[in-house]
């Protein structure tokens, strides 16, 4: 008889899968040793999360890559896929639950995203699997949700774009990553010792937008200012107003520069005292809303 296996992106997720399905589908039965549920239709397993990851670089004669500028920029023309040491003998019995006879279609269970998509691509591809696969995209883990997922399962070809990005960012994180950090370490390292200098696509710019940010906190010198606020009270009740400076304008130059504030206490003085004892007028002021030409 054939079956579907559904691969789920962590253990947790395949027994909820296994609890809700089979209330429908026929109890499942679980596996330790293959770490699956099975019934007669179905089969469930699960990913402990990224199963396999990008090959490291290695010398023409298969020795790990010096880390030398001479060696750079490493640009392989086939970006080709390991175990994760740490995870690897889950991903063998997900693969040999993959290339089993019996198996016929698999179900992408993993978390619907771009992540949740490479995560079950990169198994795929490892593994040369070459069978039809669907798509479980579930919007939450309730039970409801799940049912809906299944009796909604999407085709592979709605979600090759979806792949086709998550590959797209994660070969130029490695290719970004690995080569900016080792020519930086190369660089650092030429004054003696082996100083690793991380870098990466996102990671570098995340941390100058903070290193300036941080600049700009120590170079801050405090600047009294004042604002002007009143006290307005209204047939429902009071409320409070402040001032601010109609023709202001943004200087780049001083962020902290804004229409509410007043750098000299005369100026504040003088507008409060303007505003002592006199009654307010509230103004109402309609502008035409213009609508499109109907064509």
């Amino acid at each position: 008889m054939s079956k579907t296996l559904i691969i789920a992106e962590k253990p947790s997720v395949a027994a909820d899968l296994a609890r809700v399905l089979g209330k429908q589908l026929g109890k499942f039965k679980k596996d330790d040793a293959s770490q699956s549920f099975s019934n007669d239709t179905l089969i469930i397993t699960s990913a402990v999360g990224h199963l396999v990851e990008q090959k490291k670089p290695q010398t023409e004669d298969g020795k790990s890559l010096p880390w030398k500028m001479e060696y750079l920029p490493v640009m392989p023309g086939n970006m080709e896929l390991e175990p994760i040491d740490k995870s690897a003998d889950r991903l063998r019995k997900v693969l040999k639950l993959a290339r089993g006879k019996e198996i016929t279609t698999i179900v992408n269970a993993c978390d619907a995203g771009r992540e949740g998509e490479l995560i079950f691509r990169n198994i795929i591809r490892y593994g040369k699997i070459k069978k039809p696969i669907r798509r479980l995209w579930m919007q939450s883990m309730t039970d409801d949700s799940i049912l809906e997922a299944w009796n909604e399962l999407k085709s592979d070809e709605e979600m090759l774009n979806l792949a086709d990005a998550a590959v797209c960012r994660s070969e130029s994180d490695w290719l970004v990553g690995l080569n900016s950090t080792r020519a930086l370490t190369a660089l650092q390292s030429g004054v003696g010792g082996f100083n690793v200098t991380p870098t990466g696509r996102v990671q570098t710019p995340t941390l100058a937008l903070l290193a300036a940010r941080q600049k700009d906190i120590l170079a801050f010198t405090p600047e009294t200012y004042h604002e002007v606020r009143a006290t307005f009270t209204a047939q429902n009740g009071s409320y409070e107003g402040r001032w601010y400076d109609t023709a202001w304008k943004k200087d780049e130059k001083a962020p902290q520069r804004t229409k509410e504030r007043l750098w000299d206490a005369d100026t504040a003085a003088a507008i409060a005292a303007r505003c002592q004892g006199r009654p307010g007028t509230v103004k109402e002021t309609r502008k035409p809303v213009s609508m499109p030409a109907l064509i």
